[in-house]
C-alpha cells in the first residue's frame, strides 16, 4: 500500500463475508501501519465494532449474506453514525454506486481493487473521519458555553449574530438599549468570544438552532 498512510493512526474496519478477501485486504491495510478489524457481516459489525478514540473507516463489501452493505450504511445513519464508508464490489450495479454516493460514501470501488486505489480511499475516509471528529467536538464545546446563557441571554445571541444593532434587539425584546448591551457583554463573555465576527462564527458552527 502507498506510503502516503504510514504514520497516520487510525482505524479501518473491513466487512466481507469471503474469508480470503478479508485476509487480504486485512494485510494490505496493515503495511501501512494502520489499525484493521474484520467481520464477516453487517450483523457482526454492528454488534462487535468497539468505540475507538482514533479516526475510523469502513471498508465493507456491498453484497453481504443477510444484510447487504447498503444496508448497513443505512443503520449507521439512521444511529447517527458517521463512519466514513468505503464500498467495494465485484457485482455493483452503477444504481448501487449512485445510492451509495448519495447515502455519503467515500468511495465505490470494484473489486480487485489495486493498493494505490485503495490507500488513496481510505485515506481520504480518515481525513473525513478526522475533520468530522474535530468539529463535533468543537460544537461540544461550544454547546456546553452555550448551555451557561439564560433564556434571554439566549435570545440576545440569536439576535445580535443576525447583525441587528442593540437598539433594534431591546425594540425586539421590549427592553431598553442598555440592558441589552448589558446582556450581549455577558453572551460575549460566557461564549468566550473575542469579538462579534467569533460570536457569529460560533453561531454557524452550532448550527441551526444555535444556542
Amino acid at each position: 500500500m502507498a506510503t502516503s498512510l504510514r504514520g497516520i493512526r487510525g482505524v479501518v474496519y473491513v466487512v466481507d463475508d469471503d474469508a480470503g478477501v478479508r485476509r487480504a485486504l486485512t494485510r494490505l491495510i496493515r503495511q501501512a501501519d494502520l489499525e484493521v478489524l474484520g467481520f464477516a457481516s453487517a450483523e457482526e459489525f454492528l454488534e462487535l465494532a468497539p468505540v475507538d478514540d482514533k479516526p475510523a473507516c469502513l471498508v465493507v463489501d456491498l453484497v453481504l449474506p443477510g444484510h447487504s452493505g447498503l444496508d448497513l450504511q443505512g443503520q449507521l445513519a439512521r444511529r447517527g453514525c458517521d463512519l466514513p464508508i468505503i464500498f467495494i464490489s465485484g457485482r455493483g450495479s452503477l444504481e448501487s454506486g449512485v445510492q451509495a454516493m448519495k447515502g455519503g460514501a467515500v468511495d465505490f470501488l470494484e473489486k480487485p481493487v489495486s493498493q494505490e486505489i485503495l490507500s488513496a480511499a481510505i485515506e481520504r475516509a480518515l481525513e473525513r473521519a478526522r475533520s468530522s471528529r474535530t468539529s463535533t467536538a468543537e460544537r461540544r464545546r461550544l454547546s456546553g458555553r452555550a448551555e451557561r446563557l439564560t433564556p434571554r441571554e439566549r435570545e440576545v445571541f440569536g439576535l445580535v449574530v443576525e447583525g441587528l444593532p442593540n437598539k433594534e434587539v431591546g425594540a425586539k425584546l421590549g427592553t431598553t438599549e442598555k440592558t441589552v448591551k448589558v446582556h450581549r457583554a455577558r453572551v460575549m463573555e460566557k461564549m468566550e468570544a473575542d469579538s462579534l465576527p467569533d460570536l457569529v462564527r460560533m453561531a454557524d458552527k452550532l448550527g441551526p438552532g444555535g444556542p
